[in-house]
């Protein structure tokens, strides 16, 4: 058994998709006799700057021959990829399924969360005895070896039924019915999931690039995407293809603390809400999310940390940029001193929030007391002598706390279908660790 292995075939610009590729390799390799057991769409570390907006690679697990598997895909690859585009570098790599070892799935599991070297890949490939070619700088090679040994590297996978355009309708308006395709999306929730963005009303399924795909269903199987699929009123279909995916499954989030992170990886982080969201130029919004507890005083927001130290090494900027629309308003209910899991990718010192869990929402602030007999606020009665009525006389020793009413409820909060990440887990999927709120 072969395991094929493709990446970076496609252009921002000039449109061509790397699935599509696949599918076509798939369909030559069934007209030759040979068995293909699965096509497998990888989700890579989506903080790659060069990447296309979802930075897929493909494998295809076949019966046929490592040689003529390398020559089918060979061919097709220099046929139809967009190597026009400077920034396309096409990778292959082609092995046999028995010789995908721990080491390769440890490097398909890497590429999904770190920066890897074209180096490495080919170090790996020759180390292994793979077939490889890279087209260009070689780019690709990373994703190709990645996808050839993520069926090992990962437990958790879903699904992506995808229907592609007839070829002379490459690059002109889609032809998509609306009405159909939000009916469909609601019988198929949440078997299947972000295929529209009930809040803004988009198609989210159905791309805006001129690559050949006419609209792309996500679910937990087979049968409830291809359901979905085939109750979209659309134009001619060329042809489909499933394939099994790591996306949707948060497989590119480790686990980390605040003052290790490091820039071009995606975490699950813990911390304290250290500073008041504020939304900024463009409509983002953004705060500060501290390791440890924060002062709930006067002194909150503040930059010394214990014995007066500055303890900004141990906070980190957290972001909801402006197209997560109604997640921001979400982030702007925080307070300073809520207790918070965050999900995002760590980039120029920021992370881009995907979504976060509420643990603890502070439910009091301090404030200045009121004066029990006439009711009026009182004054400060000097540097850390607290505050006296001057009228009455009465006096506290500092500020009361007050209770707050708090627009957040403990549990997991997320962007919308229209802003999510490919291989972000939605919360309509379950199994995380407190109450979900999921977007629609």
């Amino acid at each position: 058994m072969a395991v094929i292995g493709l990446d970076d075939t496609d252009s921002r610009e000039r449109g061509m998709c790397t699935t599509y590729l696949a599918a076509t390799i798939a369909t030559r390799l069934r007209e030759r006799g040979h068995r293909v057991s699965r096509g497998l769409l990888v989700r890579l570390n989506p903080a790659i700057e060069h990447k296309t907006r979802g930075n897929a690679a493909l494998a295809i697990h076949t019966s046929c021959s490592e040689n003529e598997a390398f020559a089918i895909a060979r061919e097709a690859i220099e046929k139809v990829a967009e190597t026009d585009d400077p920034n396309t570098n096409p990778g292959l790599v082609v092995a046999s399924d028995a010789s995908v070892s721990p080491p390769i799935a440890d490097f398909s599991a890497r590429a999904t969360g770190s920066r890897l070297a074209i180096a490495d890949a080919r170090e790996v490939c020759a180390s292994a005895g793979y077939t490889s070619h890279g087209w260009e700088d070689g780019q690709g090679l990373i994703g190709a070896l990645a996808a050839v040994g993520a069926w090992r590297a990962f437990s958790e996978w879903t699904v992506e039924h995808i229907a592609y355009r007839e070829p002379e309708r490459w690059g002109t308006p889609r032809s998509v019915d609306t009405d159909s395709l939000f009916a469909a999306a609601d019988r198929g929730y949440p078997t299947t999931w972000d295929t529209v963005d009930r809040g803004e009303g988009e198609a989210i399924c159905v791309p805006r690039t001129p690559c050949p795909v006419l609209f792309g269903v996500r679910g937990e199987g087979q049968a409830a995407a291809r359901k979905v699929a085939d109750a979209i009123d659309s134009e001619p279909i060329e042809r489909t293809a499933t394939f099994l995916t790591n996306q949707g499954t948060d497989a590119h989030l480790r686990e980390g603390s605040i003052s290790l992170v490091e820039n071009g990886r995606a975490y699950r982080l813990s911390g304290t809400v250290a500073s008041a969201p504020e939304t900024r130029r463009g409509g983002h919004v953004h705060f500060e999310l501290a390791e440890g507890n924060v002062d709930d005083g006067d002194s909150r927001g503040g930059d010394a940390g214990e014995n007066g130290q500055d303890d900004r090494a141990s906070r980190l900027g957290c972001v909801a940029f402006e197209p997560t629309k109604r997640f921001r308003d979400r982030v702007r209910a925080l307070r300073a001193g809520d207790h918070l899991t965050v999900c995002g990718e760590v980039s120029e010192g920021a992370l881009k929030l995907e979504k976060f869990a509420v643990r603890d929402l502070l439910r009091t602030e301090n404030v200045t007391p009121t004066c029990p007999r006439c009711e009026r606020s009182m004054e400060s009665a000097g540097r850390e002598q607290g505050y006296r009525c001057r009228d009455c006389g009465t006096d506290r020793e500092g500020k009361v706390p007050r209770p707050l009413d708090r627009d957040l409820e403990v549990g997991w909060y997320e962007v919308p279908p229209r802003a999510r990440r490919h291989v972000a887990k939605p919360l309509v999927r379950g199994g995380f660790d407190a109450p979900t709120h999921p977007e629609r």
